[in-house]
């Protein structure tokens, strides 16, 4: 009972859309129909600059890891820590209070994966850079942090690497229409002038 109602909050706090609620807070145009038309930090910050993106970033950032650390310090076992990391990262992406639309929660995913440790935070954080500087592809830079976070958290806790699975093959099935873009070559890059829908 307990597992299951922890499965609910964590859905429900993560259908409160950030993005949305910081860009009413600063009078900005609403994510979902201006920039790239997507709920996230990246779209914020196209939109109404540092600090209200990053008031997203933060608090997109806590949906994941408020839960999973109760989850975790209630002793819920690791396999239903992930489907709960899962459950908050699903309401990011179809928030029950927006009409189901939202962003494709690589914050919230993040989030979900500090309580295992920050060092795993860190190699996922350095990861996402080194990708970026050399691509300049912040979704090609998401997708594969993502895929290898199965492998940090298997040096790191092998225990909770089925359930850090379950995140990456989330992230990357709501990545597919940039995967699409990345192969046709159609994906903006970092800094580009071209307004089209980003990761995060």
């Amino acid at each position: 009972m307990l597992e299951v109602l922890m499965l609910v909050l964590a859905y429900i706090l993560g259908s409160v859309s950030s993005a949305i609620l910081v860009s009413r807070l600063f009078k900005l145009p609403d994510p979902r129909s201006h920039g790239s038309n997507n709920p996230g930090a990246t779209n914020v910050y196209r939109l109404g600059g540092k600090v209200p993106a990053v008031l997203v970033l933060v608090f997109d950032i806590l949906k994941g890891t408020i839960p999973v650390w109760g989850a975790y310090f209630l002793k819920i076992d690791p396999l239903m820590l992930g489907l709960i990391g899962v459950a908050a990262c699903l309401g990011h992406m179809y928030p029950l209070f927006f009409s189901f639309k939202g962003g494709k929660a690589v914050a919230t995913a993040f989030g979900t994966l500090l309580p295992i440790g920050l060092s795993l935070g860190g190699m996922l954080i350095a990861t996402w850079i080194l990708i970026v500087a050399i691509t300049r592809y912040s979704s090609l830079a998401a997708l594969v942090t993502v895929s290898l976070a199965p492998l940090y958290t298997w040096w790191i806790k092998p225990l909770y690497t089925l359930p850090v699975t379950f995140l990456t093959v989330l992230i990357i099935f709501r990545h597919r229409a940039n995967i699409t873009r990345l192969m046709a070559g159609e994906e903006p890059k970092v800094g580009a002038k071209k307004k089209a829908p980003e990761q995060e």
